[in-house]
């Protein structure tokens, strides 16, 4: 029987990831209702990223001597004004402020949270626990993504903002009521798993998830544009689109955990990266064929998103003794990732190449994480 502690983790998973995957589906409304250019409004995707990238470590350490149930409903509540905010916020530049802010708790939700699932988990069973935090995220993905962009297309974007900042005080609520207090018993001082960071080990994992995952979003930020523009289908069947993506993710997430068990994490994170940038070959080879866009969206949301269960683990037992730490940089580099991706992805858009000339620059990432990911292994069996 699902515990509804673990329930209450999964809902914050569920709207930080509707926070921050909703604006890939709404790119082109927002930079419609500002009067700038796709390109432009992109920003707001890796201003988003770099507050996960600043937050996960500093929130972490902040709140590191504080009852982590405290700790996750005031990163919920940053979460829910900031959020909120954002939703009203009247012109370009607090937008950009505020979307900065709304990323500071991603990261550290995640960090402290996984550190709880595990802890109030039945014995044996802590993988599944953090899992099912984590399948908020994917759900969110499946439904909550493309709601936020049908209420964003259809009616305005400030409501689907709105929406995700109701779902972080919801999660305020249900962590109060259904977690219970957890004592801190972390084996090492904040000193100390400072020291995992350096170490090369540590590094090197930041460089894997930080490039290797820009393959995903150098995909993800501009597939929006991408459908509309090259594969002409009609604004109407983005929301569908996402769909696709997000139940491809929901598997992809399922499937790499599996897979991480079976051939290791590390092998793992490999086959992901390489197979993810087979996928961005056959997109940006078929792109302008509507029924092969509908195939591949689902199909590169799953093949993308095994990613995230091997990253994970190769933290986890690289760090051991400082895994509340380097899960939230775990987090970090994920949206460094998102950064790159959104970045380097929008540059070809810039200088006036196709809407399908962002897949170039997510192959090169992928098969860059990929090889990452390689040396990690080689290396790793070295120093044994």
């Amino acid at each position: 029987m699902l515990k509804k502690s673990l329930l209450s983790l999964a809902f914050g998973s569920f709207a930080i990831g509707m926070t921050e995957f909703t604006m890939m589906g709404i790119l082109p409304d927002i930079a419609k209702d500002l009067q700038i250019d796709i390109p432009t409004a992109g920003h707001l995707i890796a201003l988003y990223a770099l507050g996960v990238v600043v937050g996960a470590p500093l929130l972490v350490m902040l709140a590191s001597k504080y009852p982590s149930k405290k700790v996750l409903i005031w990163l919920m509540l940053l979460f829910t004004i900031f959020n909120g905010l954002f939703a009203f916020a009247p012109e370009h530049n607090s937008l950009m402020l505020l979307r900065f802010l709304s990323g500071l708790p991603h990261g550290a939700f995640f960090g402290v949270g996984s550190v709880v699932a595990a802890k109030i988990a039945d014995r044996g069973k802590e993988a599944q626990a953090i899992s099912i935090m984590f399948t908020g995220m994917t759900i969110a993905n499946l439904a909550g993504v493309p709601l936020g962009t049908f209420v964003g297309h259809h009616f305005s974007w400030r409501i689907s903002y709105a929406v995700i900042a109701l779902f972080g005080l919801a999660t305020m609520m249900a962590v109060k009521v259904w977690l219970p207090n957890v004592k801190n018993e972390n084996e090492t001082s904040l000193k100390g798993q400072l020291q995992f960071f350096k170490t090369w080990k540590a590094w090197l994992l930041v460089a894997v998830i930080s490039i290797g995952t820009g393959g995903l979003f150098a995909w993800l930020s501009y597939i929006a544009p991408l459908m509309t523009n090259i594969t002409k289908l009609n604004p109407n069947q983005i929301p569908f689109i996402m769909i696709l993506v997000g139940l491809g993710m929901c598997f992809g997430n399922l499937i790499g955990g599996k897979l991480s068990d079976t051939i290791g994490a590390t092998q793992a994170a490999i086959v992901s990266f390489s197979s993810m940038a087979i996928c961005l070959i056959i997109v940006y080879f078929t792109s302008h064929i509507a029924a092969a866009a509908y195939i591949m969206s689902f199909v590169t949301g799953i093949v993308s998103f095994t990613a995230g269960s091997p990253l994970q683990m190769m933290l986890i037992n690289t760090a051991k003794g400082s895994e509340t730490l380097a899960a939230a940089a775990g987090q970090a580099s994920f949206n460094i990732g998102n950064t790159f991706g959104a970045y380097f992805g929008g540059l070809p858009l810039v200088y006036g190449f196709a809407y399908n000339s962002p897949l170039l620059v997510g192959i090169g990432m992928a098969l860059s994480g990929a090889t990452l990911a390689l040396s990690f292994l080689i290396l790793n069996k070295k120093t044994k």
